[in-house]
């Protein structure tokens, strides 16, 4: 008698072509192996000095950036543990603006040091808690690493405090020029004596082929790099503005008709009658003061003839981003129908011009009010990839001012903090009894990345370094903390700075919310005990295409 084998025991509850990742199996270790890897990729990209990548997405476009949200976002990650990590970042992103590598690099060396304490016999559970009771630790001990705030958001000097180091992270030896743009950009639209009301998106940034990064400059208003379609290009008095977010043509109807035309007359009376109809329309639309008239779509030529008729400068916009601020900064209401804008529709501007830049001629919106609603950076530069990662970088600048607006303290930087982190959780862990003590010195450990990082993309020697470092912070002098890695030194007896005197700060709320992120993915994922993959959706795959040539050669 025949003993029957036993099939599959879900076979009869997913659909055939499942797949099951189990405990047993090592999906854990799996799971902090994929996520060490991402995190190698991108932990070389930290610092000033941090390598660029060349990234080529789905679309054969070529990003050469260090910037991590912008790496993640090309990169198609398949790996669901992974994405967790991932979707962690995006979300520093979304709410910081800053610090997405900061939580990428630490969640994969929070995992890589947990799988240290899985093969010593701790279980994920008391792994997990362990993280948990060091991250709140770390948390708290942050607030008390606090050595500046700023107090003046009108202040230059203040906002540079905040987005030079930041800048000096991205575009390292040209920081000086690009931090100058930005707060003169920030300092433009930030409102009097109410900076908690700034937006992030009021700060616009164009980028014009041709000379170099000195050359760029900022305008109080709105660059658009095309210039305008009538024959007027220039008003340099207040004007009334009309916004249409449609088609400025002869309205076509819906339904189709046929019309019988017997002789030439009625078909110039045919096409006649259309005329006077639009002529009628921006007659009315010049009688009610308009002087400039931004379109969202197409401009008909006929409709163009008639607004250089009546002396009327006429701009088109595709962006419906760009059409949205241009309605913010007029105060005007986009229209979805051709005709007279009513008096709380209009809006106004003071100069309207075109003028050239490079080679390309550009359409300035001009405020000439203390404080502009939108500001344009104008970057200059020789290659698009160029002003690509420079623009990246000033995006990243002016994320940072939101952050401190909601926290304006301030931490010491070039990893001063994470090397007191290093000492201050140990210590806490000593005294913590049973095997979470273990957890909670292992998430110590993981704060040595960015010193470490900040070392070795730098050219320094990190064992040389990293003692002379943890002994500059004496526990008895709060002061001391002041000290940091000084990524410039050539000699070993002179590698640390003044962070206070050099002013390298790091915002608190950023770096509080970048580490609960990376704490909170790292726990997710050393949570999850099984993977199981659905068949992926669709009918067969499809049949190989024969290869070129002739049948009867050997493959």
């Amino acid at each position: 008698m025949s003993l029957k084998l036993p099939g599959n025991p879900n076979s009869g509850l997913f659909k055939q072509g499942y797949q099951v990742h189990s405990n047993t199996d090592g999906a854990i270790n799996r799971n902090i192996q994929a996520c060490r890897e991402i995190s190698k990729m991108i932990s070389t990209s930290i610092g000033p000095c941090g390598k660029n990548k060349i990234i080529v997405n789905n679309l054969s476009k070529i990003f050469i950036t260090n910037d991590a949200a912008t790496i993640l976002r090309e990169l198609d990650v398949v790996h669901p543990a992974v994405k967790v990590l991932v979707m962690n970042s995006e979300q520093q992103e979304e709410e910081m603006g800053d610090n997405t590598n900061y939580v990428l690099v630490l969640g994969g060396e929070l995992l890589n040091l947990a799988e240290k304490l899985v093969v010593l016999g701790l279980t994920p559970t008391e792994i997990i808690q362990g993280y948990k009771m060091a991250n709140k630790f770390a948390i708290k001990e942050l607030e008390n690493l606090v050595i500046d705030k700023l107090n003046n958001f009108d202040d230059k000097s203040e906002l540079m405090k905040i987005i030079k180091p930041v800048i000096m992270s991205k575009q390292y030896g040209q920081e000086d020029i690009i931090s100058e743009l930005v707060v003169t950009a920030v300092q433009h639209v930030m409102p009097k004596g109410n900076p908690q009301s700034f937006n992030v998106d009021s700060v616009r940034v164009v980028k014009i082929m041709g000379g170099a990064l000195p050359n760029s400059f900022v305008i109080k208003g709105m660059v658009f790099p095309r210039e305008p379609e009538s024959q007027l290009k220039r008003i340099n008095q207040t004007a009334k503005v009309a916004i249409f977010n449609c088609p400025v043509d002869i309205s076509a109807s819906e339904t189709k008709g046929t019309v019988l035309l017997h002789n030439a007359d009625e078909m110039m009376n045919f096409s006649k009658g259309e005329e006077d109809e639009l002529h009628k329309v921006i007659k009315e639309i010049h009688d009610s003061g308009v002087k400039v008239i931004v379109a969202g779509q197409g401009i008909g030529e006929l409709a163009l003839h008639f607004m250089n008729k009546y002396n009327l400068l006429v701009l088109k916009v595709p962006s419906k981003f760009d059409l949205r601020r241009i309605c913010r900064i007029c105060g005007a209401t986009p229209l979805v129908r051709l005709g007279a804008p009513m008096p709380e529709e209009m809006g106004v501007i003071d100069v309207v011009e075109c003028t050239e830049i490079g080679s390309d001629r550009v359409t300035v919106f001009k405020q000439n009010k203390e404080t502009s609603l939108t500001s344009t950076i104008v970057i200059r530069g020789a290659t698009q990839n160029n002003m690509d990662d420079i623009e990246r970088a000033i995006d990243d600048g002016v994320a940072s001012i939101k952050s401190v607006l909601r926290d304006p303290r301030l931490l010491p930087g070039a990893g001063s903090v994470e090397s007191e982190l290093v000492k201050r959780i140990t210590n806490y862990g000593e005294k913590t009894p049973g095997l979470l003590q273990l957890g909670i010195k292992k998430f110590a450990e993981a704060f040595e990345f960015l010193p470490r990082l900040l070392c070795e993309t730098s050219g320094l020697d990190p064992s040389e370094i990293l003692p002379r470092l943890y002994a500059s912070h004496d526990d008895n002098d709060s002061s001391t903390l002041k000290y940091g890695i000084d990524i410039e030194s050539d000699n070993i007896d002179d590698c640390l700075l003044d962070v206070t005197s050099e002013n390298i700060f790091d915002s608190l709320i950023s770096k509080q919310n970048a580490i609960n992120l990376a704490t909170e993915a790292v726990c997710t994922i050393l949570s999850v005990d099984q993977i199981i993959v659905a068949k992926k959706a669709g009918g067969p795959a499809m049949p190989k295409q024969p290869k070129p040539g002739n049948w009867d050669q050997a493959d």
